[in-house]
């Protein structure tokens, strides 16, 4: 097994991770039982929190899928151990997907793992590492929205719902940008290994500004209304409602005025 090839150590669990996992866990128990003074403030860390955990995976999944596939490097590189402090850029996968969903409460994480991809023979096993990591926000989206489609939210308190609701929207938009096939992107990466070498040649100077690009097309308002028109539809399908994720991304910026209408329960 390719696992054998890796030291016990380099799959080790770091510490960070599980600090942040912590986090998540003590600001969820503070959203759920309102122990916190503001609301906003927990949920806030919460869906933060949260948010970075599934980064993480996101970025543990390439890694794990690639080392299934041949390359045994990425434990020497500390990727197996979800420490969102391996990654080979920082900056792109974790400081901007959270600035993203601070300031348009977009998900969208960008790459971060190094591959090596001459150790892995097969264009099936490149396209699968690529997808991976999309697939994993897909997961978590189907954990997040659980509560909405099988109608358990009885005793399911409020804020926690809103906070619920927003991190799936966050999971659905990582999931289907990172799907989009934009050099830079999970989803260019699952078609690059079926395209001529010539295109390829061609693609690869706009790699490094994919992420922006997309990211500066869902600033244009028309584009903007009709990408979150169809997330909305999406969510809408599996239970959730406009109005639960406007609350949660209303308690989410703590820092403004909360709407009054998100104060009565729907």
């Amino acid at each position: 097994m390719t696992t054998a090839l890796t030291r016990r150590s380099e799959r080790r669990i770091s510490p960070v991770f599980l600090g942040i996992l912590a986090v998540t866990a003590v600001t969820g128990w503070a959203t759920w039982t309102g122990f916190a003074e503001q609301p906003g403030l927990a949920v806030f860390l919460f869906v933060t929190a949260a948010w970075i955990v599934s980064l993480c995976l996101h970025e543990y999944a390439h890694a794990r899928t690639a080392l299934h596939s041949g390359d045994i490097s990425v434990g020497a590189k500390g990727y197996l151990t979800l420490n969102p402090l391996k990654y080979t850029h920082a900056l792109l996968s974790i400081v901007l997907p959270v600035v993203f969903v601070i300031m348009g409460g977009i998900g969208l994480p960008g790459g971060a793992v190094f591959i090596e991809h001459g150790r892995i023979k097969g264009r099936w096993r490149h396209s699968l590492i690529s997808a991976a990591g999309p697939l994993t926000n897909v997961l978590f989206a189907v954990v997040c929205t659980a509560p909405f489609w099988l109608d358990a939210l009885d005793d399911v308190p409020r804020d926690f719902r809103f906070a619920l609701a927003f991190l799936a929207l966050l999971q659905v938009t990582a999931a289907i940008l990172n799907f989009l096939p934009v050099p830079g992107l999970d989803g260019y990466g699952v078609i690059e290994p079926w395209l001529s070498r010539s295109v390829k040649r061609q693609v690869e100077p706009f790699a490094p500004f994919g992420l922006l690009f997309v990211f500066a097309l869902l600033w244009v308002p028309e584009i903007n209304s009709v990408f979150f028109d169809m997330i909305d539809a999406m969510l809408r399908g599996l239970g959730i409602s406009d109005f639960d994720t406007y609350c949660g991304y209303d308690l989410f910026r703590f820092w403004r005025d909360s709407n009054e209408l998100c104060s009565i329960s729907s």
